[in-house]
Protein backbone atom coordinates (compact mmCIF):
# COMPACT_ATOMS: atom_id res chain seq x y z
CA UNK A 1 0.00 0.00 0.00
CA UNK A 2 1.01 3.62 -0.55
CA UNK A 3 0.03 6.73 1.45
CA UNK A 4 -0.57 10.18 0.00
CA UNK A 5 -0.90 13.17 2.34
CA UNK A 6 -2.52 16.22 0.74
CA UNK A 7 -2.15 19.47 2.72
CA UNK A 8 -5.00 21.67 1.52
CA UNK A 9 -6.20 25.04 2.76
CA UNK A 10 -9.25 23.80 4.65
CA UNK A 11 -7.94 20.38 5.64
CA UNK A 12 -5.28 17.70 5.40
CA UNK A 13 -6.35 14.52 3.63
CA UNK A 14 -4.73 11.10 3.75
CA UNK A 15 -5.35 8.68 0.87
CA UNK A 16 -4.18 5.06 0.82
CA UNK A 17 -4.00 3.10 -2.44
CA UNK A 18 -3.01 -0.45 -3.29
CA UNK A 19 -0.42 -1.51 -5.87
CA UNK A 20 -3.10 -1.33 -8.59
CA UNK A 21 -3.88 2.30 -7.74
CA UNK A 22 -7.25 1.52 -6.14
CA UNK A 23 -8.24 3.86 -3.28
CA UNK A 24 -8.55 1.78 -0.10
CA UNK A 25 -9.28 4.51 2.44
CA UNK A 26 -9.21 8.24 3.00
CA UNK A 27 -9.43 10.42 6.10
CA UNK A 28 -9.41 14.18 6.66
CA UNK A 29 -8.55 16.58 9.48
CA UNK A 30 -9.85 20.16 9.26
CA UNK A 31 -7.65 23.27 9.26
CA UNK A 32 -8.44 26.89 10.07
CA UNK A 33 -7.35 29.96 8.09
CA UNK A 34 -6.67 33.19 10.01
CA UNK A 35 -7.26 36.63 8.46
CA UNK A 36 -5.86 39.17 10.97
CA UNK A 37 -6.17 42.01 8.42
CA UNK A 38 -7.96 42.64 5.12
CA UNK A 39 -6.46 40.56 2.26
CA UNK A 40 -4.32 38.58 4.75
CA UNK A 41 -4.48 34.78 4.94
CA UNK A 42 -2.33 32.75 7.34
CA UNK A 43 -2.05 29.32 8.97
CA UNK A 44 -0.02 27.92 11.83
CA UNK A 45 2.36 25.25 10.44
CA UNK A 46 2.15 23.42 13.75
CA UNK A 47 -1.54 22.80 13.00
CA UNK A 48 -0.46 20.99 9.80
CA UNK A 49 1.69 18.63 11.82
CA UNK A 50 -1.11 17.94 14.29
CA UNK A 51 -3.49 17.30 11.38
CA UNK A 52 -0.94 14.89 9.90
CA UNK A 53 -0.80 12.91 13.15
CA UNK A 54 -4.60 12.92 13.41
CA UNK A 55 -5.10 11.62 9.87
CA UNK A 56 -2.54 8.83 10.26
CA UNK A 57 -4.24 7.88 13.54
CA UNK A 58 -7.61 7.70 11.79
CA UNK A 59 -6.16 5.57 8.99
CA UNK A 60 -4.74 3.14 11.56
CA UNK A 61 -8.34 2.45 12.59
CA UNK A 62 -9.29 1.59 8.99
CA UNK A 63 -6.28 -0.34 7.68
CA UNK A 64 -3.22 -2.34 8.64
CA UNK A 65 -0.63 0.32 7.86
CA UNK A 66 2.24 -2.11 8.37
CA UNK A 67 1.72 -2.90 4.68
CA UNK A 68 2.68 0.63 3.57
CA UNK A 69 5.64 0.75 1.19
CA UNK A 70 6.13 4.53 0.73
CA UNK A 71 4.66 7.95 1.45
CA UNK A 72 4.07 10.91 -0.88
CA UNK A 73 2.98 14.50 -0.30
CA UNK A 74 1.00 17.15 -2.11
CA UNK A 75 0.06 20.58 -0.86
CA UNK A 76 -1.23 24.08 -1.30
CA UNK A 77 1.31 26.08 -3.27
CA UNK A 78 3.15 29.38 -2.68
CA UNK A 79 2.91 29.50 1.14
CA UNK A 80 5.90 31.10 2.91
CA UNK A 81 6.89 28.91 5.87
CA UNK A 82 9.80 30.62 7.64
CA UNK A 83 12.19 28.75 9.91
CA UNK A 84 15.18 29.77 12.02
CA UNK A 85 18.56 28.05 12.19
CA UNK A 86 17.16 25.40 14.55
CA UNK A 87 14.26 24.63 12.21
CA UNK A 88 11.68 26.35 14.43
CA UNK A 89 8.73 28.22 12.89
CA UNK A 90 9.19 32.00 13.08
CA UNK A 91 5.68 33.18 12.23
CA UNK A 92 2.39 31.89 10.76
CA UNK A 93 2.68 30.78 7.14
CA UNK A 94 1.55 33.44 4.64
CA UNK A 95 -0.75 31.51 2.30
CA UNK A 96 -1.34 31.39 -1.46
CA UNK A 97 -4.47 33.59 -1.26
CA UNK A 98 -2.82 36.33 0.79
CA UNK A 99 -2.83 39.70 -0.99
CA UNK A 100 -0.71 41.92 1.23
CA UNK A 101 2.41 42.08 -0.98
CA UNK A 102 1.12 43.92 -4.08
CA UNK A 103 3.46 46.87 -3.45
CA UNK A 104 6.39 44.48 -3.12
CA UNK A 105 5.46 42.80 -6.42
CA UNK A 106 5.62 46.11 -8.23
CA UNK A 107 8.94 46.98 -6.61
CA UNK A 108 10.51 43.62 -7.49
CA UNK A 109 9.42 43.90 -11.14
CA UNK A 110 10.89 47.41 -11.32
CA UNK A 111 14.11 46.31 -9.62
CA UNK A 112 14.67 43.23 -11.80
CA UNK A 113 12.49 43.30 -14.94
CA UNK A 114 14.34 40.27 -16.33
CA UNK A 115 12.94 38.28 -13.42
CA UNK A 116 9.61 37.77 -15.19
CA UNK A 117 11.33 36.13 -18.13
CA UNK A 118 13.65 34.12 -15.87
CA UNK A 119 10.82 32.83 -13.65
CA UNK A 120 8.36 32.59 -16.56
CA UNK A 121 5.61 34.17 -14.48
CA UNK A 122 4.36 37.54 -13.32
CA UNK A 123 5.10 38.72 -9.79
CA UNK A 124 1.80 38.20 -7.99
CA UNK A 125 1.03 38.62 -4.28
CA UNK A 126 0.07 34.97 -4.00
CA UNK A 127 3.59 33.81 -4.92
CA UNK A 128 6.30 33.28 -2.32
CA UNK A 129 9.08 35.73 -3.25
CA UNK A 130 7.10 38.98 -2.72
CA UNK A 131 5.92 37.66 0.66
CA UNK A 132 9.54 37.47 1.78
CA UNK A 133 10.13 41.05 0.66
CA UNK A 134 7.05 42.05 2.69
CA UNK A 135 8.45 40.32 5.78
CA UNK A 136 11.80 42.01 5.25
CA UNK A 137 10.16 45.45 5.12
CA UNK A 138 7.46 44.98 7.77
CA UNK A 139 8.88 42.38 10.18
CA UNK A 140 12.66 42.98 10.08
CA UNK A 141 13.17 41.12 13.36
CA UNK A 142 11.69 38.00 11.74
CA UNK A 143 13.71 38.43 8.56
CA UNK A 144 16.91 38.75 10.61
CA UNK A 145 16.30 35.26 12.07
CA UNK A 146 15.21 33.71 8.76
CA UNK A 147 17.42 30.77 7.80
CA UNK A 148 15.15 28.46 5.79
CA UNK A 149 12.10 28.97 3.56
CA UNK A 150 9.86 25.98 2.97
CA UNK A 151 6.59 25.48 1.11
CA UNK A 152 3.73 24.00 3.17
CA UNK A 153 4.04 20.35 2.07
CA UNK A 154 7.82 20.62 2.33
CA UNK A 155 7.48 21.62 5.99
CA UNK A 156 5.58 18.38 6.54
CA UNK A 157 8.33 16.47 4.70
CA UNK A 158 10.89 18.14 6.98
CA UNK A 159 8.95 17.13 10.09
CA UNK A 160 8.63 13.59 8.76
CA UNK A 161 12.23 13.05 7.62
CA UNK A 162 14.40 15.81 9.09
CA UNK A 163 15.41 16.68 5.50
CA UNK A 164 14.67 19.97 3.75
CA UNK A 165 13.49 19.11 0.25
CA UNK A 166 11.10 20.35 -2.41
CA UNK A 167 9.99 19.37 -5.89
CA UNK A 168 10.13 21.43 -9.06
CA UNK A 169 6.33 21.64 -9.54
CA UNK A 170 5.80 23.32 -6.16
CA UNK A 171 9.03 25.33 -6.25
CA UNK A 172 8.06 26.82 -9.64
CA UNK A 173 5.37 28.79 -7.80
CA UNK A 174 7.87 30.66 -5.63
CA UNK A 175 9.36 32.87 -8.42
CA UNK A 176 12.83 31.66 -7.35
CA UNK A 177 12.92 28.66 -9.67
CA UNK A 178 13.81 28.73 -13.35
CA UNK A 179 11.20 26.33 -14.84
CA UNK A 180 13.39 25.57 -17.84
CA UNK A 181 16.31 24.32 -15.73
CA UNK A 182 13.96 23.01 -12.97
CA UNK A 183 16.39 24.38 -10.33
CA UNK A 184 16.76 27.45 -8.12
CA UNK A 185 18.02 30.58 -9.88
CA UNK A 186 20.71 32.49 -7.98
CA UNK A 187 19.74 35.87 -9.46
CA UNK A 188 16.05 35.41 -8.64
CA UNK A 189 16.95 34.50 -5.07
CA UNK A 190 19.31 37.45 -4.74
CA UNK A 191 16.61 40.09 -5.32
CA UNK A 192 14.98 38.95 -2.07
CA UNK A 193 18.41 38.71 -0.36
CA UNK A 194 18.36 34.92 -0.22
CA UNK A 195 20.77 32.28 -1.48
CA UNK A 196 20.52 28.57 -2.19
CA UNK A 197 21.68 27.98 1.39
CA UNK A 198 18.22 29.20 2.50
CA UNK A 199 16.41 26.82 0.17
CA UNK A 200 15.65 23.09 0.19
CA UNK A 201 17.16 20.72 -2.39
CA UNK A 202 15.00 20.36 -5.53
CA UNK A 203 13.89 16.93 -6.75
CA UNK A 204 11.47 15.55 -9.30
CA UNK A 205 8.14 14.71 -7.66
CA UNK A 206 8.66 10.94 -7.79
CA UNK A 207 12.23 11.02 -6.44
CA UNK A 208 12.94 9.55 -3.01
CA UNK A 209 14.27 12.20 -0.60
CA UNK A 210 14.63 10.18 2.61
CA UNK A 211 12.78 8.03 5.09
CA UNK A 212 10.65 8.69 8.15
CA UNK A 213 12.91 9.46 11.08
CA UNK A 214 13.05 6.81 13.77
CA UNK A 215 11.24 9.05 16.27
CA UNK A 216 8.47 10.07 13.87
CA UNK A 217 7.95 6.51 12.65
CA UNK A 218 7.53 5.35 16.24
CA UNK A 219 5.16 8.23 17.10
CA UNK A 220 3.02 7.58 14.00
CA UNK A 221 3.06 3.83 14.40
CA UNK A 222 4.68 3.33 11.00
CA UNK A 223 7.82 1.73 9.63
CA UNK A 224 10.66 4.00 8.51
CA UNK A 225 8.97 4.43 5.13
CA UNK A 226 10.63 5.97 2.07
CA UNK A 227 9.28 9.48 1.39
CA UNK A 228 9.13 11.02 -2.11
CA UNK A 229 9.42 14.74 -2.87
CA UNK A 230 5.74 14.99 -3.89
CA UNK A 231 4.10 17.86 -5.77
CA UNK A 232 2.17 21.07 -5.62
CA UNK A 233 -1.54 20.31 -5.30
CA UNK A 234 -2.45 20.95 -8.92
CA UNK A 235 0.39 18.91 -10.39
CA UNK A 236 -0.43 16.14 -7.90
CA UNK A 237 -4.08 16.32 -8.95
CA UNK A 238 -2.97 15.88 -12.55
CA UNK A 239 -0.97 12.77 -11.63
CA UNK A 240 -4.02 11.43 -9.79
CA UNK A 241 -6.22 11.96 -12.83
CA UNK A 242 -3.70 10.60 -15.33
CA UNK A 243 -3.22 14.06 -16.88
CA UNK A 244 0.44 13.58 -17.70
CA UNK A 245 0.86 14.18 -21.43
CA UNK A 246 0.64 17.24 -23.70
CA UNK A 247 -2.90 17.95 -24.90
CA UNK A 248 -4.51 16.74 -21.68
CA UNK A 249 -6.12 18.97 -19.07
CA UNK A 250 -8.37 19.19 -16.04
CA UNK A 251 -10.31 21.65 -13.92
CA UNK A 252 -10.00 21.68 -10.15
CA UNK A 253 -12.91 22.99 -8.09
CA UNK A 254 -11.29 23.33 -4.71
CA UNK A 255 -11.10 26.42 -2.52
CA UNK A 256 -9.67 28.05 -5.62
CA UNK A 257 -10.42 27.06 -9.21
CA UNK A 258 -7.70 25.89 -11.59
CA UNK A 259 -7.70 25.25 -15.33
CA UNK A 260 -4.66 23.03 -15.96
CA UNK A 261 -3.10 21.87 -19.26
CA UNK A 262 0.05 19.82 -19.87
CA UNK A 263 2.79 21.03 -22.23
CA UNK A 264 5.88 19.34 -23.65
CA UNK A 265 8.11 22.32 -22.78
CA UNK A 266 8.10 25.43 -20.62
CA UNK A 267 5.72 27.83 -22.37
CA UNK A 268 5.78 31.11 -20.50
CA UNK A 269 2.96 33.58 -21.18
CA UNK A 270 2.97 36.03 -18.27
CA UNK A 271 1.35 38.87 -20.23
CA UNK A 272 -1.90 36.89 -20.19
CA UNK A 273 -1.57 36.04 -16.45
CA UNK A 274 -1.02 32.39 -17.36
CA UNK A 275 1.05 30.40 -14.85
CA UNK A 276 3.74 28.27 -16.51
CA UNK A 277 5.19 25.73 -14.09
CA UNK A 278 7.02 22.39 -14.04
CA UNK A 279 4.91 19.25 -13.88
CA UNK A 280 5.54 16.79 -11.04
CA UNK A 281 6.87 14.21 -13.51
CA UNK A 282 10.19 14.47 -15.41
CA UNK A 283 10.37 16.25 -18.78
CA UNK A 284 6.89 17.74 -18.50
CA UNK A 285 5.54 21.21 -17.82
CA UNK A 286 2.09 22.72 -17.49
CA UNK A 287 0.15 25.95 -17.86
CA UNK A 288 -2.60 27.15 -15.55
CA UNK A 289 -5.24 29.80 -15.22
CA UNK A 290 -6.35 30.40 -11.62
CA UNK A 291 -9.47 31.91 -10.07
CA UNK A 292 -8.95 32.42 -6.35
CA UNK A 293 -12.45 31.77 -4.99
CA UNK A 294 -14.21 28.77 -6.54
CA UNK A 295 -15.77 26.39 -4.01
CA UNK A 296 -14.90 29.05 -1.45
CA UNK A 297 -17.55 31.32 -3.00
CA UNK A 298 -20.24 28.73 -2.37
CA UNK A 299 -18.93 27.98 1.15
CA UNK A 300 -18.96 31.72 1.95
CA UNK A 301 -22.57 32.07 0.82
CA UNK A 302 -23.63 28.94 2.70
CA UNK A 303 -22.15 30.34 5.92
CA UNK A 304 -23.88 33.65 5.29
CA UNK A 305 -27.23 31.89 4.84
CA UNK A 306 -26.59 29.59 7.85
CA UNK A 307 -26.97 26.55 5.60
CA UNK A 308 -24.69 23.81 4.37
CA UNK A 309 -23.40 23.77 0.80
CA UNK A 310 -25.40 20.58 0.23
CA UNK A 311 -28.59 22.30 1.40
CA UNK A 312 -28.00 25.19 -1.02
CA UNK A 313 -27.39 22.86 -3.96
CA UNK A 314 -30.35 20.63 -3.12
CA UNK A 315 -32.68 23.64 -2.90
CA UNK A 316 -31.44 24.93 -6.24
CA UNK A 317 -31.92 21.55 -7.89
CA UNK A 318 -35.41 21.20 -6.41
CA UNK A 319 -36.34 24.66 -7.72
CA UNK A 320 -35.64 23.59 -11.30
CA UNK A 321 -34.37 27.04 -12.34
CA UNK A 322 -31.73 27.07 -15.08
CA UNK A 323 -31.52 30.82 -15.70
CA UNK A 324 -31.28 33.90 -13.52
CA UNK A 325 -30.87 37.63 -14.10
CA UNK A 326 -28.52 37.78 -11.07
CA UNK A 327 -24.81 38.05 -11.90
CA UNK A 328 -22.03 37.19 -9.46
CA UNK A 329 -18.38 38.27 -9.59
CA UNK A 330 -16.51 35.68 -7.45
CA UNK A 331 -13.56 37.83 -6.43
CA UNK A 332 -13.86 37.30 -2.67
CA UNK A 333 -10.09 36.84 -2.34
CA UNK A 334 -9.01 39.13 -5.17
CA UNK A 335 -8.27 37.52 -8.52
CA UNK A 336 -5.35 36.17 -10.55
CA UNK A 337 -6.40 35.23 -14.08
CA UNK A 338 -7.00 37.50 -15.92
CA UNK A 339 -6.71 40.56 -13.64
CA UNK A 340 -3.82 39.95 -11.19
CA UNK A 341 -5.57 42.14 -8.62
CA UNK A 342 -5.48 41.12 -4.92
CA UNK A 343 -7.93 43.92 -4.13
CA UNK A 344 -10.65 42.88 -6.59
CA UNK A 345 -14.01 42.46 -4.84
CA UNK A 346 -16.91 40.06 -5.11
CA UNK A 347 -20.25 41.44 -6.29
CA UNK A 348 -23.87 40.49 -6.82
CA UNK A 349 -25.58 42.47 -9.61
CA UNK A 350 -29.27 42.35 -10.49
CA UNK A 351 -30.80 41.85 -7.03
CA UNK A 352 -34.43 42.83 -6.41
CA UNK A 353 -37.26 42.16 -3.95
CA UNK A 354 -38.10 38.99 -5.86
CA UNK A 355 -34.56 37.54 -5.75
CA UNK A 356 -34.38 34.34 -3.73
CA UNK A 357 -31.55 32.23 -2.32
CA UNK A 358 -31.79 29.76 -5.21
CA UNK A 359 -31.21 32.48 -7.81
CA UNK A 360 -28.18 33.73 -5.89
CA UNK A 361 -26.80 30.20 -5.57
CA UNK A 362 -27.17 29.68 -9.32
CA UNK A 363 -25.44 33.02 -9.96
CA UNK A 364 -22.48 31.86 -7.84
CA UNK A 365 -22.14 28.61 -9.79
CA UNK A 366 -22.29 30.56 -13.05
CA UNK A 367 -19.88 33.25 -11.84
CA UNK A 368 -17.19 30.70 -10.98
CA UNK A 369 -17.77 29.03 -14.36
CA UNK A 370 -17.35 32.41 -16.11
CA UNK A 371 -14.05 32.92 -14.24
CA UNK A 372 -12.93 29.52 -15.54
CA UNK A 373 -13.89 30.68 -19.03
CA UNK A 374 -11.60 33.68 -18.48
CA UNK A 375 -8.88 31.14 -17.68
CA UNK A 376 -9.69 29.13 -20.80
CA UNK A 377 -9.47 32.23 -22.99
CA UNK A 378 -6.11 33.15 -21.45
CA UNK A 379 -4.77 29.63 -22.04
CA UNK A 380 -5.99 29.59 -25.65
CA UNK A 381 -4.19 32.90 -26.23
CA UNK A 382 -1.07 31.20 -24.84
CA UNK A 383 -1.39 28.39 -27.38
CA UNK A 384 -2.95 25.82 -25.08
CA UNK A 385 -6.13 24.05 -26.22
CA UNK A 386 -7.76 20.78 -25.15
CA UNK A 387 -10.86 19.01 -26.45
CA UNK A 388 -12.04 17.61 -23.13
CA UNK A 389 -11.33 18.10 -19.44
CA UNK A 390 -11.39 15.94 -16.34
CA UNK A 391 -12.73 17.42 -13.10
CA UNK A 392 -11.35 17.13 -9.58
CA UNK A 393 -11.90 18.82 -6.22
CA UNK A 394 -14.68 18.94 -3.68
CA UNK A 395 -16.87 21.21 -5.81
CA UNK A 396 -16.74 18.67 -8.63
CA UNK A 397 -19.02 16.37 -6.60
CA UNK A 398 -21.97 18.52 -7.73
CA UNK A 399 -23.32 17.16 -11.03
CA UNK A 400 -25.28 20.39 -11.50
CA UNK A 401 -22.15 22.52 -11.20
CA UNK A 402 -20.24 20.22 -13.54
CA UNK A 403 -22.96 20.64 -16.17
CA UNK A 404 -22.97 24.44 -15.81
CA UNK A 405 -19.20 24.50 -16.37
CA UNK A 406 -19.52 22.26 -19.43
CA UNK A 407 -22.15 24.65 -20.80
CA UNK A 408 -20.11 27.79 -20.13
CA UNK A 409 -16.82 26.40 -21.46
CA UNK A 410 -18.57 24.60 -24.34
CA UNK A 411 -16.40 21.56 -23.56
CA UNK A 412 -16.96 17.90 -22.79
CA UNK A 413 -16.22 17.42 -19.07
CA UNK A 414 -15.46 14.01 -17.59
CA UNK A 415 -15.96 13.25 -13.92
CA UNK A 416 -13.76 10.34 -12.90
CA UNK A 417 -13.50 8.02 -9.94
CA UNK A 418 -11.25 9.59 -7.32
CA UNK A 419 -11.91 13.11 -8.57
CA UNK A 420 -12.74 14.26 -5.05
CA UNK A 421 -9.32 13.09 -3.80
CA UNK A 422 -7.24 13.99 -6.88
CA UNK A 423 -4.16 15.56 -5.18
CA UNK A 424 -4.07 12.94 -2.42
CA UNK A 425 -4.39 10.19 -5.01
CA UNK A 426 -1.60 11.83 -7.01
CA UNK A 427 0.64 11.99 -3.93
CA UNK A 428 0.06 8.27 -3.31
CA UNK A 429 0.82 7.51 -6.98
CA UNK A 430 4.07 9.47 -6.72
CA UNK A 431 4.97 7.37 -3.67
CA UNK A 432 4.32 4.23 -5.73
CA UNK A 433 6.43 5.55 -8.62
CA UNK A 434 9.27 6.47 -6.28
CA UNK A 435 9.29 3.09 -4.54
CA UNK A 436 9.23 1.22 -7.88
CA UNK A 437 11.85 3.54 -9.39
CA UNK A 438 14.03 2.77 -6.37
CA UNK A 439 14.03 -0.82 -7.56
CA UNK A 440 15.65 0.25 -10.83
CA UNK A 441 12.55 0.41 -13.03
CA UNK A 442 12.28 2.93 -15.89
CA UNK A 443 10.27 5.99 -14.89
CA UNK A 444 8.50 6.47 -18.24
CA UNK A 445 7.33 2.87 -18.22
CA UNK A 446 6.12 3.31 -14.65
CA UNK A 447 4.20 6.49 -15.56
CA UNK A 448 2.48 4.70 -18.45
CA UNK A 449 1.57 1.77 -16.19
CA UNK A 450 0.45 3.56 -13.03
CA UNK A 451 -0.60 7.09 -14.02
CA UNK A 452 -3.64 6.05 -16.01
CA UNK A 453 -6.94 7.92 -16.07
CA UNK A 454 -9.41 6.58 -13.46
CA UNK A 455 -12.75 5.10 -14.47
CA UNK A 456 -15.35 7.48 -15.91
CA UNK A 457 -18.30 8.15 -13.60
CA UNK A 458 -20.16 10.71 -15.71
CA UNK A 459 -19.71 12.65 -18.94
CA UNK A 460 -21.15 16.15 -19.36
CA UNK A 461 -21.70 17.48 -22.87
CA UNK A 462 -22.62 21.16 -23.42
CA UNK A 463 -26.38 21.79 -23.63
CA UNK A 464 -26.97 23.56 -26.92
CA UNK A 465 -30.32 24.95 -25.74
CA UNK A 466 -28.55 27.12 -23.12
CA UNK A 467 -25.65 28.20 -25.33
CA UNK A 468 -26.95 31.69 -26.19
CA UNK A 469 -27.95 32.34 -22.56
CA UNK A 470 -24.42 31.71 -21.31
CA UNK A 471 -22.76 33.58 -24.17
CA UNK A 472 -24.91 36.66 -23.55
CA UNK A 473 -24.42 36.51 -19.80
CA UNK A 474 -20.65 36.11 -20.13
CA UNK A 475 -20.66 39.24 -22.32
CA UNK A 476 -22.09 41.08 -19.27
CA UNK A 477 -19.69 39.37 -16.85
CA UNK A 478 -16.52 40.29 -18.74
CA UNK A 479 -16.63 44.12 -18.40
CA UNK A 480 -18.03 44.14 -14.84
CA UNK A 481 -14.65 44.11 -13.07
CA UNK A 482 -13.20 47.01 -15.07
CA UNK A 483 -16.39 49.08 -14.93
CA UNK A 484 -16.60 48.90 -11.12
CA UNK A 485 -12.90 48.83 -10.24
CA UNK A 486 -12.59 52.51 -9.31
CA UNK A 487 -15.79 52.34 -7.24
CA UNK A 488 -14.49 49.35 -5.30
CA UNK A 489 -11.18 51.10 -4.66
CA UNK A 490 -13.04 54.09 -3.17
CA UNK A 491 -15.14 51.79 -1.01
CA UNK A 492 -12.01 50.13 0.36
CA UNK A 493 -10.52 53.53 1.18
CA UNK A 494 -13.69 54.43 3.12
CA UNK A 495 -13.41 51.32 5.30
CA UNK A 496 -9.64 51.48 5.85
Amino acid sequence: MYLGLDLGTSGLKGVVIDANGRVLAQETASLVVDSPNATWSEQDPLSWWQACKDVVGQLHQRLDLSKLKALGLSGQMHGATLLDAQGQVLRPCILWNDGRSQVQCEALMAQFPDGIERAGNLYMPGFTAPKIRWVQENEPEIFAKLTHVLLPKDYLAYRLTGIMSSDCSDAAGTLWLNPETRQWDDDLLAITELTQANMPIIYEGCDLVGTLSETVARDLGLAQLPVVAGAGDNAAGAVGMGVTNPGQGFISLGTSGVYFTVSESHKANPQNTVHAFCHALPNRWHQMGVTLSAANSLAWFAKLMDKSVVELLDALEDSGIKRTNVLFLPYLSGERTPHNDPFANGQFVGLSNTTNVEAMTLAILEGVAFSLLDCQNALVSAGSFVDELSLIGGGARSAMWRQIIANVLNKRLIYRDGGDVGPGLGAARLALLGEQQGQGKDIESLIAEYCTMPDVLEIHEPEASLGSYYRNKYALFQPLYQSTKSLNEKLMQLSS
